[in-house]
């Protein structure tokens, strides 16, 4: 069996756990969240706000202007259900991690992706799976959740045992075009492609109308390169290997690239009009999956 192929296989055999400790964390946080409402076309009137440089005149309330000498827009709570599409980086670097001790960051990510899942189902929402060719076909039959997991084992096939090897490397520079307009996209990824790529992924995002939310996933020997002395680094993808004398040496400067490239990814994306939750593979997800919550709440 190809190596891409026993991969996508060791994914299938894992996902039953991932998917119930996607359940478990989902009925955690949903405990513990009050219900949010959220503005949007409905009927029932929610709230006056100040209007926004460009907003439409057909949305502003001229006489609560008149009363307190700002256009006023008037929003109507959401009655109808959003589009949420979950899009999780298959790339054969994610399915890595430091130790044997940490979940790796595919896993990471489709745990978090499912938990999501679950949270949005609960509210009412509809969630789909998103790839480089857009829409990805669901099974048919059995409860949401369960169908969204075995969406993502029948995509990790595709991306990784139908296709060259050199298609999963560069997830970004594939542009989805047939995505529903003005939906939610959730990608969960470690973002280390090329910065051209990821930057023209969300601005070509941002043209369609599609609104993404971005979970970079990391692994915490990539945030601290916690390694001494002589180390053959080796890539995943094809990548030439690299060997360095004292990796101690390096570290500071590691250090400060890594700060500066997270910084560009949390610019990029806020310029597009898109938002970044972080997680790191050795912590709890509740801090992530609680701050994605709360973005994904305030931007419906």
């Amino acid at each position: 069996m190809p190596p891409s192929a026993a991969a996508a296989a060791a994914l299938a055999a894992r996902m039953p756990d991932l998917l119930l400790r996607a359940r478990q964390t989902a009925a955690t946080l949903a405990a513990g969240l009050h219900p949010q409402r959220r503005a949007g076309w409905g009927d029932s009137f929610w709230q006056y706000r100040p209007a926004q440089p460009g907003e439409p005149a057909s949305r502003i309330d001229w006489r609560q202007s008149a009363r307190t000498h700002h256009a006023q827009v008037r929003e109507k709570e959401a009655e109808t259900a959003q589009t949420v599409l979950l899009w999780c980086d298959m790339s054969p670097s994610m399915d890595w991690s430091s130790a044997s001790s940490i979940p790796s960051k595919l896993d990471s990510a489709i745990t978090l992706l499912l938990t999501m899942a679950a949270l949005l189902l609960r509210a009412g929402e509809t969630v789909q799976l998103a790839g480089p060719s857009g829409l990805f076909p669901l099974p048919a039959g059995g409860p949401p959740l369960e169908r969204l997991a075995m969406g993502l084992i029948a995509q990790a096939h595709k991306e990784l045992a139908a296709t060259p090897d050199s298609a999963a490397q560069a997830p970004f520079q594939r542009l989805p075009v047939h995505l529903p307009v003005r939906a939610h996209l959730l990608i969960a990824s470690d973002f280390l492609g090329p910065q051209e790529d990821i930057q023209s992924f969300l601005r070509h995002l941002a043209a369609l109308p599609v609104r993404a939310h971005l979970l970079a996933v990391r692994d915490p020997a990539e945030a601290s390169l916690p390694y001494a002395g002589r180390v053959l680094f080796t890539g995943l993808e094809g990548e030439q290997p690299v060997e360095l004398s004292e990796t101690t040496d390096i570290r500071a400067a590691y250090a400060s690239l890594i700060a500066t490239r997270e910084g560009w990814l949390a610019d990029t994306a806020t310029r597009y009009g898109h938002d970044l939750t972080r997680h790191q593979t050795d912590q709890t997800a509740l801090p992530a999956l609680m701050s994605l919550h709360t973005l994904m709440s305030h931007s419906a």
